[in-house]
């Protein structure tokens, strides 16, 4: 018997009620694959009661399976003429399984049973039984190391969307908050989930969400970030507007604020729409610590992130083009360094930045402290070799390392940091001071015209009064932000004045 490929079975049923043409149907379909298994049961108490179990070895639980499924099984007592709907006394009477779905459809079954199910045929019906027998291995719950923090929850999200769905159930007890399942990928089927409280979500941004959802066809998703790059406003722009976190508490609070997550199968990383660019700078532990040190810490992050884009094209702007600008024992410091340097500023700049960048991928891809090390010692090292034989000026160095301390305080803008940089070098080259002026009018311009779903990613474009600024370059106390987000919510109310407890 020839049968097409398994992902061409839309809308095909069980064609057989013979037992044994079902099995060698389904064993077609996976012909190849040994991993599938297919194992047959009768019952000791009426031998014309014939099954068979068809499930994929190391995907189930196989304790689930003997003890759920195979046991009752053979315990039951069918009657003796048989019954007139088997699947259904079996699903009722005969299964101690969680889940049992009666289903004659084909690609519902095929699916069923590579994502860890058990497909119970049963000889006489044109139908299975889907059991739920899922029990592959998955990876414990730690503290991301991407994420990790000082104070508050030390959990972080998995590979397996059933668990991750229920760390955030554990968080968000109510029936409000509301879990929708979608396909993707022609060959993966990789299963997604869309999260949303449905009393704050914007209907809006849900709708063009889910527009864009449906757009997406691909042969196979196998981190959120593909779905990511799809869904995402201005692709080509290096900014993110849709945002990521692999801790549930962060998108515990990104929904009560009214935004949507989305959870992929086989990722950790549950992305959440729509992402200001605000969000950057705001840590996980802002809201777990003292007003006063988590409005500071922002702050702080701020300033950093504008100086790691703007110091070396400053830098270069002072000592090429305005040198009048420097007091004159500084600018003789730096001209007495650069004696005997065969490259100009411009030049030498580049080559330490891309030296750092290089020296930064690397530590980051070796595994643990060896990657430390190797940053840090390559660092010292090379800087001091270089400033040793006159290839670089030891100005630059400073400049250099500042503006690299300055980037580890925003890790999350780390790409945007280096396309800005380089964007602002190269302006500062041509016009120095003026150039520089006018490529951070380009980057104001660019991020004040981006958009998120709708929403503009800078907050001053929503901002309306004293609530909208509570938690955007500050963190107001919990007391005194009593309104969510205007733009996210279709309720703006976080909590009441009046110590009353609000829905």
């Amino acid at each position: 018997m020839q049968v097409k490929n398994s992902d061409d079975f839309t809308d095909i049923k069980v064609p057989f009620k013979e037992l044994e043409l079902n099995i060698n149907y389904i064993k077609n379909i996976f012909a190849g694959d040994e991993t599938i298994i297919a194992r047959y049961v009768s019952s000791p108490y009426n031998a014309k009661m014939r099954f068979c179990l068809v499930y994929t070895d190391g995907m189930v639980n196989n304790k689930l399976l003997n003890d759920d499924v195979i046991c009752p099984l053979l315990k039951y007592r069918f009657a003796e003429n048989g019954e007139e709907d088997t699947i259904g006394t079996i699903a009722s009477n005969a299964t101690f399984s969680n889940s049992a779905e009666k289903t004659a459809d084909m690609e519902e079954i095929t699916q069923g049973i590579v994502y860890g199910d058990t497909a119970l045929f049963a000889d006489g019906c044109q139908s299975a039984l889907m059991l739920n027998t899922k029990g592959w291995a998955t990876r414990g719950i730690t503290e991301p190391e991407s994420e990790r923090v000082l104070r508050g929850p030390r959990e972080g999200f998995t590979e397996s969307i059933l668990e991750n769905l229920s760390m955030l159930r554990r968080k968000i007890r109510t029936p409000d908050l509301k879990m929708e399942f979608m396909t993707f990928g022609r060959r993966t089927k990789t299963k997604t989930c869309i999260c949303y409280i449905k009393s704050l979500a914007n209907d809006g941004i849900l709708n063009e969400l889910k527009q864009r959802l449906k757009k997406v066809d691909i042969d196979g998703v196998l981190d959120s970030n593909y779905i990511s790059e799809i869904i995402r406003d201005s692709p080509y722009v290096p900014i993110k507007t849709v945002g990521s976190t692999e801790r549930p508490d962060i998108v515990a609070a990104k929904l009560l604020e009214g935004r949507i997550a989305m959870f992929v199968d086989g990722s950790p990383v549950v992305l959440t729409v729509p992402h200001l660019f605000i969000e950057h700078f705001q840590s996980d532990e802002d809201y777990y610590i003292n007003y006063y040190f988590a409005s500071i810490g922002r702050l702080l992050r701020i300033m950093a992130f504008f100086l790691s884009i703007s110091l070396p094209a400053i830098y270069l702007s002072l000592v090429s083009f305005h040198q009048e600008m420097l007091p004159t024992a500084l600018l003789i410091s730096i001209s007495s360094s650069r004696q005997g340097v065969p490259f100009p500023s411009a030049l030498e700049t580049l080559l330490m930045l891309v030296v750092f960048e290089t020296l930064r991928e690397a530590g980051a891809r070796m595994p643990g402290i060896m990657g430390q090390t190797l940053s840090i010692v390559g660092a010292l090292v090379i800087g001091q070799a270089a400033v040793n034989a006159k290839l670089v000026s030891a100005p630059i160095i400073i400049v250099v390392s500042l503006m690299a301390i300055c980037g580890l305080m925003v890790v999350r803008l780390k790409g945007f940091s280096i396309i800005c940089r380089f964007f602002l070098i190269l302006a500062s080259c041509v016009l120095g001071l003026y150039g520089y002026l006018m490529g951070i009018l380009v980057i104001l311009v660019l991020l004040f015209s981006m958009t998120s779903f709708g929403v503009p990613i800078m907050p001053d474009v929503y901002a309306r009064d004293f609530q909208d600024y509570k938690d955007i370059y500050i963190r107001y106390t919990w007391k005194g932000m009593i309104k969510r987000p205007v733009f996210l919510s279709k309720d703006p109310v976080r909590q009441s004045t009046g110590g009353k407890k609000n829905g």
